[in-house]
């Protein structure tokens, strides 16, 4: 097995996760954060993109070859 992180795998793989991961935390924390984006006058997409990110680092990434 090969263990990666987010950092090691290519532009496209990386793409693919962050928008599945946007739409995870979308999902579980989106009023939340939309609560927060407003009361911190911050964007909610720039917010989300972050906390997505953030997520993804969370994540350890196997590979059977």
């Amino acid at each position: 097995m090969i263990y990666l992180n987010y950092n090691n795998l290519d532009a496209e793989t990386q793409e693919h996760l962050l928008s599945k991961s946007k739409i995870e935390i979308s999902e579980k924390y989106g009023e939340e954060l939309q609560l927060y984006s407003n009361e911190n006058q911050l964007e909610y997409d720039v917010l989300l993109e972050e906390e997505a990110i953030r997520n993804l680092y969370n994540y350890k990434f196997a590979f059977s070859i």
